[in-house]
């Protein structure tokens, strides 16, 4: 038999929070002293007053769900996947992408999935085209389309999308007339000519060279409408920019990478800067000299490129969740040579004690 006990001072507290739970078949005025057992000064109640229905007993294999504030962002990611027209729309792809394009990259396996790293991968390659998009559009025409260099190409991400997106771009004069990608890794650039042979990609050309030396090559034209690295290590970015120089390139697109050299430089001359200014202090530890080294070889790269009549932006590539290494430079040639921007170079050179890179980094400032 159940009993119920006297009302007490907090009846109305526990009332309401039986109340809440809406039992079936609870009678409101005896909600608040529920008590199993005999306890003293309670008073018997019949069980029928207070019959519990059975609680309905859900099916094995019916499929649970979720209030839609409690599910994790995974899963609501998954849902939103589901939800989506169509590949394209999942993997936040352009319209018209080449989806066996990506499989033949090894970016999608072959039921069209992505893991992590190459979902970063590709975020970074289609945020890339969409700045080399604008940037083909100012550029003037060229009778038999632009050309096109990729430096550091490795396996050709940028230049087989990019390809995939120009393809289908007719405009007169500013269609894709011909793509080479730069690469020292001779199995790479043979996989790429393989792939571009197989996909009938008859305007792409791959080059077993370093991008120091490809600006002599035989194999490439003497002049390039836009010249790209993304993630080009170290000093190989200054060598592309040394190319798009001599090859009077109208458009310079660079993803910058590590840069050792200045910080290398930097910590050789630590002692002696130390004791000449205080501005040492700013690359006295290691982590710093390291930050400090990175930051300054993009400022010089900036000030060279302006002082060779280009007009400079700094921009970030893709969030920072996605890439550390996230500065993007974009060139585009004015003819304005800026002699302050040669004089700031210089001088900053000069104040870091970095003298002896004007030879070999900034060769046409020696005039």
């Amino acid at each position: 038999m159940l009993w119920i006990k006297e009302l007490n001072p907090c009846a109305a507290r526990r009332h309401a929070c039986m109340e809440s739970f809406a039992l079936p078949g609870a009678h409101p005025a005896f909600c608040s002293g529920l008590r199993t057992g005999s306890e003293a000064g309670a008073a018997p109640v019949a069980p029928e007053l207070y019959a519990l229905e059975p609680r309905a007993k859900t099916p094995k294999n019916a499929q649970k769900r979720l209030p839609a504030h409690t599910m994790t962002s995974s899963r609501k990611t998954k849902a939103a996947l589901q939800a989506a027209p169509d590949l394209h729309a999942q993997l936040g792809l352009r319209p018209g992408q080449s989806i066996e394009l990506l499989k033949e990259l090894h970016i999608l396996t072959r039921d069209g999935r992505l893991n992590q790293d190459s979902r970063r991968k590709l975020k970074q390659v289609n945020h890339l085209l969409q700045f080399i998009e604008k940037v083909r559009q100012e550029l003037p025409p060229r009778e038999g389309g632009l050309l096109l260099a990729d430096h550091g190409a490795g396996k050709s991400y940028l230049g087989f999308m990019l390809y995939d997106l120009w393809r289908t771009r007719h405009e007169p004069g500013r269609e894709l007339g011909h793509l080479y990608g730069i690469e020292t890794r001779a199995d790479l650039v043979e996989r790429s000519r393989e792939l571009a042979a197989r996909l009938g990609f008859e305007r792409m050309s791959f080059i077993n060279t370093s991008a120091a030396e490809s600006a002599a090559s035989a194999a490439l034209p003497d002049v390039f409408d836009v010249v790209t690295a993304l993630h080009a290590c170290d000093t190989a970015t200054d060598d592309a920019i040394a190319f798009a120089l001599r090859k009077q390139a109208r458009a310079i697109v660079l993803a910058l990478c590590c840069q050792a050299e200045v910080a290398a430089r930097l910590r050789m001359n630590k002692a002696l800067q130390l004791a000449r200014t205080p501005l040492a202090e700013l690359w006295r530890h290691p982590l710093h000299t390291r930050e400090m080294g990175s930051q300054l070889t993009n400022v010089l790269r900036c000030l060279y490129l302006e002082s060779q009549g280009y007009a400079v932006t700094v921009t970030e590539l893709v969030g920072w969740e996605h890439s550390m290494k996230n500065e993007l430079i974009i060139a585009m040639w004015t003819g304005h040579k800026k002699r302050s921007a040669a004089e700031r170079l210089q001088a900053l050179l000069a104040q870091f004690g970095l003298e002896a890179l004007l030879a070999e980094r900034f060769p046409a400032l020696r005039a």
